[in-house]
């Protein structure tokens, strides 16, 4: 039997286990996992690692930011960026904006992305209405169609629901079969701390971090818990910053719960202090929930080693430093408030993971797999076509040289964003390879091809991870 291709000479990753052998390539699928396999183009890649291609399930890009503000990634920049990190596939989050219905926005939003990305995409809804349209008609039909999870925030003025709210959008995931993701943080108690601390004259960048203490997230995610335990549904936690979130997690699991867990390398790597650099710099780091401490860093690695966290994502949210559209926006200067929220990260997430989990001893290639492509196709209803190295599958493969040593540098990166919080991070470990669907889509860094990246329809999610 003959393939397009054969990936020959790579030690072979999955969630399960790992192996050597080729892997041979046919109509962009995984057609045999053996030996001397024949094919069209041989890659020869002796002394590599393959492992699934990345799926990142929490990315903003392209998405609605505010009057002035913009994002600094678009479909093109944001799945080129992905692809040179080693992902072949991304969830950003379609955003309705003010006085648009949900499939009105899901409709422009594919428009922006079809034809215009070098991974595969698929998007996550975010419920900011629950009007009788939207939990009556266009969330259970956008479901139906393929949409399959969505997010609903607890905090930011404009976006946070009520608990009544949430427990009405709990009530249709349960209905339909959706997941329901919760950014868990006190809008209340984030206001109140605030107002506080701008009356005190507590302005800068570091305070985004002081007015959103580890008890407004774990409040949050203790709450989150409950309304789901109420409406009887499973639920994924997101970017889960700190040991006190992850032990209510934890609690809750032990309780028989549902609970899935995200964390991201924000969470790992930074912390607030980095928020309180010199002049406007700290505007950098600004995010929610806000790095923390160096000592929530190995509360947080316990729970990427011993499975509390199912999923390690970016939560990459790009803006500029340097552009009166990204961080320094009109009155960001003179508070906090108005730092546009997010930082860049797609590119760097596995890179990242790798070298301080693998190449450290902390996981496994078979752990780093699960968190950073299998769980993410289960979860979210891609699983098995994305998300594994097995016969039948996508051939979403990212090839990587477990030696290659060098920092992170906002020179070699492919995002939008004009800095990235890890600059001179050093790094043993990085990609040299992406394919997306039998076709190299980066190589050694660099991005090859067109775009050719689809956007894909989703099952139900893998509750049984």
């Amino acid at each position: 039997m003959s393939h397009d291709t054969v990936i020959t000479g790579a030690r072979v990753v999955s969630a399960s286990g790992t192996t050597h052998c080729d892997i041979g390539i046919t109509d962009g699928k995984i057609a045999t996992l053996g030996s001397s396999l024949k094919g069209t183009e041989t890659i020869e890649a002796g002394g590599l690692i393959a492992l699934p291609g990345g799926i990142d399930s929490h990315v903003h890009i392209s998405q609605p930011s505010g009057p002035g503000i913009e994002m600094a990634d678009d479909f093109t920049s944001g799945t080129r960026s992905a692809a040179c990190g080693g992902n072949t596939t991304i969830l950003p989050f379609c955003l309705p904006e003010e006085g648009q219905t949900l499939r009105e926005a899901v409709a422009a939003y594919r428009a922006r992305a079809d034809g215009n990305c070098m991974t595969d995409v698929s998007f996550h809804l975010i419920v900011r209405e629950t009007d009788p349209v939207t939990l009556g008609q266009d969330l259970p039909a956008l479901i139906q169609a393929g949409y399959t999870s969505f997010k609903v925030f607890m905090t930011y003025a404009g976006l946070a629901l009520s608990d009544r709210q949430i427990l009405e959008v709990m009530a249709v995931a349960k209905e339909q079969g959706a997941m329901v993701m919760v950014h868990a943080e006190n809008e209340d108690a984030i206001e109140f701390l605030r107002d506080r601390a701008e009356r005190a004259g507590e302005t800068g960048p570091f305070h985004h971090a002081t007015t959103r203490p580890v008890p407004v997230e774990r409040e949050a995610t203790h709450r989150a818990i409950s309304l789901a335990e109420i409406a009887g549904v499973p639920l994924t936690i997101v970017h889960v910053s700190n040991g006190e979130a992850t032990e209510e997690i934890m609690r809750a699991r032990q309780r028989g719960l549902t609970v899935f867990a995200e964390t991201c390398p924000q969470y790992i790597t930074l912390t607030a202090s980095d928020l309180d650099r010199d002049g406007f710099d700290g505007a950098k780091y600004v995010c929610s929930p806000p790095p923390r401490t160096v000592e929530e860093w190995p509360k947080i690695w316990a729970g990427i080693e011993q499975g509390t966290f199912d999923l390690f994502s970016s939560d990459h949210c790009p803006f500029r430093f340097n552009d009166p559209a990204g961080k320094d926006a009109p009155g960001a200067r003179k508070t906090f408030r108005n730092i546009p929220n997010g930082i860049p990260g797609v590119e760097t997430r596995l890179p990242i993971l790798f070298s301080e989990g693998v190449v450290k001893g902390r996981i496994s290639l078979e752990r780093f797999a699960a968190i950073t492509a299998t769980n993410h196709a289960r979860l979210y209803g891609l699983y098995p076509r994305k998300g594994a190295i097995m016969v039948g599958a996508d051939a979403d493969i990212a090839l990587w040289d477990p030696a290659l040593r060098k920092p992170i540098r906002q020179a070699d990166l492919h995002h939008g964003s004009d800095y990235t919080p890890w600059e001179g991070f050093e790094v043993t470990g990085w990609p040299v390879r992406t394919i997306l669907r039998g076709n190299t889509v980066m190589l050694d860094g660099a991005p090859i091809g067109s775009p050719s990246g689809t956007h894909l329809e989703r099952e139900a999610p893998d509750v049984l991870l």
